[in-house]
């Protein structure tokens, strides 16, 4: 059987071009996803500020939870992890335990903090590239190891050391005055030198560098560290030495980094981007898998059907049922170990071109190297092999199963009765369509509803693929009559749809998919994103919003606007993210006086009044986990600091304001960056009165009301783009798709249209039939796909934001339209026009 299926293959390319095209894409997705999980999992990350330590000693990044599970005597037990969002400081006294340690040459303290160099026009200058800029001590230097090229080291509080990079960015040389940006007001120092590191300027940041006594005043940490650098002894064994700091350290929540992951404690935001990682590879590949089977089983039936004559003839010269299936199982493996291979191939450079991206978009920084390796390549052949010889199984089963003179009735004529098999796998589906609907309608939160709304156009989409026939009879039925107005065109266009429906609903069921996914990735993001703002527009009540170019705005220039008469209300805000357990929720810190004069966040139940120190107020979404008023609730702050608190109010614009709540100094004393995000200031006073009591602040700006909005949708915008290029992905293989089975429906019927040119119609006349046909289709999958996705994003908005109204941009839904129809007819046409080249005579001559 193996040496005729290869005799198949190679006599019938075309008829299996489709397949293979299907497979590769559909693998090319696996191996880029799947380089994106092994990414998260294993990816390397660069360190610069700690190039010379063999070691780094660091707070534990995670919290923990410890579950013990007894079942037939036997306890096992189940340990879960999840990082912070903040730097977790460590105890300095455990610099001496470090540096008591054998093999340890010299133990460094070291501290980071926001410190931003600021122009003499004003300009708030931040790292290379537009990335950070962090304050240090000097005495920590060593640890990359920066040396002076000009000047002395900072001996005074009032002197700074700017890395080489940062003082030819700034116009300034040892000697001259410069102001900076750190956890305070701005300060004007001396340079008193310049340094360089050994091999280089750094690239992901800026580094300025204090006498050691006024970097902890800056950092706000007095008596703590943020790591512990460690220098070792020459010919010290890096093995023994970290067992031996591990040794030192057990009992404490400090742990030893080697020189694999002193990255990971460097840069924190490539330590949560592997996480991301994690979850986004993960859920693009599951996704393009179902969505893989149901476009790569939709192709493998189209071809089988336009074999459907060889097959029956198989059949009918004793060609037993299983040889059918064999052949056709060891055909479609072939087909599936090629494009496996090849889509492997190509997955990689995918991969490359979406780790780009997310570094561009600011998703994961560029410090976290793209890790290649064999298993997602061999994975996506796995997917690929064992996909097309599942799908070909399936498709196969019917025309195995009849018995041969069925098998060549059929081949000349379609039946027009649908298998008992397929009629109950397809109700199964869309019942289980209808339920995930419905319980997408009850999720609130975008982690549980994500996956359920894709999963739910997908099963109703494979829902329409199996009753495509019938609906394709509903559909011709319903329009039969503007089709009869062309009587030669639009009545040969009619029979085709109606004699030939699985061929029809073959066509219809990808289109159908890319309207309906393609809809629903869009408009998914854009009902969170207007929902997020209008909840914002409408809870800030404030008169302008003081915001920052820079780092933020310091807590003076908040009192500045305070102190000014006319001014009611001056609220800062600053943000976080915290967990409550292994839960992870959007904190905002606010000050609690006077904030019902700058911020409505429609509190249902208890009051704002009581947010004070241990007063905590949540989201109606978050009070379904955490409890309502009264209730104690023990957050875990970014920083690791267990802080115990009760529930005061519950309020309902959470998607605009954040699940939780709290006094803003609570969180300010747990962040890296305690500047404020924005000052609510409520006020008599016109704009520029309140703008001048901060003009001494480098990028403080008073900000109108639709200028706050913009801010936020375009902080919105950058987030959704991400979700944008990682799920379109997912609607260019869908697109391709459509493409590949309307070519091979079209090209397919070659021997129709020269019969039907033999019979007298004209070439212009069968090109508009096949435009008939084509807009028949686009209709009935336009129809089709807008109510799989209008069902599935009106129950997402009823869960996520409490309307069932989504938000669909008229002009964009047009576009993806038009791109379905432009599709649609392009790949028609293309393929039409290359059928019809040839003369009607040399073609119904020709080998089939």
């Amino acid at each position: 059987m193996m040496r005729y299926a290869l005799s198949t293959l190679r006599f019938r390319k075309g008829g299996f071009i489709g397949a293979f095209l299907a497979l590769l894409c559909a693998a090319a997705l696996v191996a880029a996803c799947g380089t994106l999980l092994v990414t998260g999992l294993t990816g390397k990350i660069r360190t610069e500020r700690y190039a010379a330590a063999s070691a780094v000693v660091a707070g534990d990044q995670n919290v923990h939870q410890m579950k013990v599970k007894e079942k037939k005597g036997k306890k096992k037990i189940k340990h879960k992890a999840k990082p912070l969002a903040e730097r977790v400081w460590l105890p300095a006294g455990l610099t001496a335990t470090v540096a008591a340690v054998p093999g340890v040459e010299a133990a460094v303290p070291e501290l980071t903090f926001p410190a931003y160099a600021v122009t003499s026009a004003g300009r708030v200058l931040p790292g290379p590239d537009g990335k950070e800029s962090w304050g240090h001590s000097w005495g920590s230097a060593s640890l990359t190891p920066f040396t002076l090229v000009a000047g002395r080291a900072p001996g005074a509080a009032g002197e700074v050391v700017l890395d080489r990079d940062l003082a030819s960015r700034a116009g300034v040389g040892t000697g001259d005055r410069i102001t900076v940006q750190s956890t305070g007001a701005p300060t004007s120092y001396r340079v008193s030198g310049i340094a360089a590191p050994r091999d280089g300027d750094l690239r992901e940041q800026s580094s300025l560098f204090f006498s050691d006594r006024e970097a902890e005043r800056l950092s706000g940490r007095a008596g703590r560290v943020a790591v512990i650098g460690v220098i070792a002894d020459r010919g010290a064994d890096p093995g023994e030495l970290h067992s031996a700091l591990t040794r030192a350290l057990a009992g404490t929540t400090a742990q030893v980094h080697g020189p694999g992951d002193r990255g990971a404690v460097e840069f924190l935001d490539a330590g949560k981007a592997r996480v991301q990682l994690i979850s986004m590879g993960g859920a693009i590949a599951a996704i393009s898998l179902l969505v893989a089977v149901l476009v790569v089983v939709g192709t493998f039936a189209l071809s089988i059907q336009q074999r459907y004559r060889e097959l029956a003839l198989l059949r009918a010269v004793a060609a037993t049922p299983g040889q059918i299936r064999g052949l056709i199982g060891r055909e479609a493996a072939v087909i599936g170990l090629l494009a496996g291979a090849v889509g492997a191939v190509a997955g990689v450079p995918i991969a490359f071109w979406l780790h780009r991206r997310f570094i561009g978009f600011g998703t994961i920084p560029d410090t976290l190297e793209l890790s290649l390796s064999p298993y997602p390549m061999l994975a996506a052949v796995a997917a690929s092999v064992l996909g097309a010889w599942a799908a070909a199984r399936v498709s196969a089963r019917r025309v195995a199963r009849i018995r041969p003179a069925e098998a060549l009735s059929e081949a000349a004529t379609e039946t027009g009765r649908l298998a008992r098999g397929r009629v109950v796998a397809g109700v199964v589906l869309l019942v289980a369509g209808v339920v995930l609907v419905g319980v997408l309608s009850a999720l609130r939160t975008e982690p549980a509803a994500s996956p359920v709304t894709y999963l739910s156009v997908i099963v109703l989409s494979s829902a329409v693929a199996l009753l495509g026939p019938v609906i394709a009879r509903i559909g011709t039925t319903v329009l039969g009559a503007p089709l009869r107005l062309s009587r030669v065109s639009g009545y040969l266009a009619l029979a085709n749809t109606r004699t030939n429906t699985r061929r029809f609903a073959g066509a219809v069921t990808p289109l159908t998919l890319l309207v309906a996914m393609a809809c629903t990735i869009v408009f998914v993001q854009s009902t969170l994103g207007n929902a997020a703002r209008s909840q914002a527009k409408a809870g800030n009540i404030a008169t302008y919003t003081i915001a920052s170019s820079g780092p933020g705005v310091p807590g003076p220039a908040a009192d500045a606007v305070r102190a000014l008469p006319g001014v009611s209300t001056a609220t800062e805000v600053v943000r976080s993210t915290v967990r409550v357990g292994l839960d992870k929720y959007q904190v905002q810190g606010v000050t609690p006086e006077g904030l019902r004069e700058t911020l409505d966040p429609d509190v249902t139940s208890g009051s704002l009044e009581g947010l004070g120190a241990g007063g905590l107020a949540v989201s109606d979404v978050a009070a379904g986990a955490l409890g309502g008023v009264g209730s104690k609730v023990r957050v875990t702050m970014g920083d690791g600091t267990r802080v115990p608190l009760t529930v005061v109010a519950v309020y309902e614009r959470g998607l605009g304001f954040g699940d939780l709540t709290m006094a803003h100094d609570v969180v300010a004393a747990h962040v890296d960056n305690p500047l404020g995000l924005a000052v609510l200031v409520r006020t008599e006073l016109t704009k520029a009165a309140v703008a001048a009591a901060v003009r001494g602040y480098p990028g403080v700006k008073v900000l109108d009301r639709d200028q706050v909005d913009s801010l936020q949708a375009g902080q919105q915008q950058s987030h959704a783009a991400v979700n944008y290029v990682a799920m379109g992905l997912i609607i260019a293989f869908t697109a391709i798709a459509v493409a590949n089975t309307l070519a091979m429906s079209t090209s397919g019927r070659v021997r129709e249209f020269a019969l039907l040119r033999l019979a007298g119609t004209t070439r212009r006349q069968v090109l508009r039939m096949l435009r008939m046909e084509s807009l028949t289709i686009v209709l009935l999958a336009v129809v089709l796909g807008t109510s799989i996705a209008w069902a599935t994003l009106t129950a997402f908005a009823v869960g996520m934001t409490g309307s069932a109204s989504p938000h669909a941009p008229a002009l964009t839904y047009l576009g993806i339209v038009a791109f379905a129809a432009f599709l649609a007819l392009a790949t028609t046409m293309i393929s039409a026009r290359a059928g019809l080249a040839g003369r009607p005579a040399d073609v119904i001559g020709a080998r089939e």
